[in-house]
């Protein structure tokens, strides 16, 4: 039973250690900076297009992630080759997301066919809460802590800017400053934990080791 304990105990390290590299974070700070873009955009783009110019953004942002891992992270920290159950839990993590963002799709087509018919802020309160939950999910089932501190930096930002908004010290709902503050904290956690590994996995010489977790 300890022997079962340790390993379990033992693939959960290596999970960490193969997530914990900074990217993502940096990705979801990158992600983010539409909310905080888009609305400059949306008068002479209109909404839908304010937010689909970001696209090949996020492609580029995502390839460069993607070749970083390989080129830099990966010769550092080796390759690690996961147990079924761990396999499973992100199966449903991916299931779980795609419920998400399909109540996402609904809500955000009944706001805008609703849009003026509610007061503001239940828009934002609605909005907060739909982040806040999926960030939640997230952090849950990826064993990734930081993201429910990134949930509640997301979640509040709707509120938070339409409370700025309302008292006429901030444009745009206030997204432009909320949603920027937000990014900008994910991005740069993200390059001090990338900074970190760097710092103190050197780059080994004998190949990429493989672990079984």
């Amino acid at each position: 039973m300890a022997q079962q304990i340790s390993l379990k105990e033992a693939e959960r390290k290596a999970y960490r250690i193969t997530t914990n590299d900074g990217l993502w974070d940096i990705f979801l700070g990158c992600f983010f900076l539409i909310f905080a873009i888009a609305p400059f955009l949306s008068r002479s783009l209109g909404d839908f297009w304010s937010s689909v110019v970001f696209l090949p953004f996020w492609g580029l942002v995502y390839l460069v992630m993607r070749l970083v891992r390989k080129q830099v992270v990966t010769p550092r920290i080796g390759v690690v080759k996961f147990g079924q159950a761990r396999k499973n839990k992100l199966m449903k993590f991916s299931v779980v997301m795609v419920a998400v963002n399909v109540v996402a799709l609904i809500l955000g087509l009944v706001a805008a066919a609703s849009f003026g018919m509610l007061p503001g802020q239940i828009y934002s309160i609605l909005l907060g809460i739909l982040l806040l939950i999926g960030f939640s999910i997230a952090a849950y089932l990826l064993d990734f802590s930081r993201l429910y501190l990134y949930g509640l930096l997301v979640g509040l930002s709707p509120l938070v800017g339409e409370w700025l908004w309302n008292r006429g010290a901030a444009s745009h709902h206030g997204f432009p400053i909320t949603f920027g503050v937000a990014s900008g904290i994910m991005i740069l956690v993200g390059l001090v934990v990338f900074v970190r590994l760097l710092h103190e996995n050197p780059v080994l010489n004998e190949g990429i080791p493989t672990q079984k977790a």
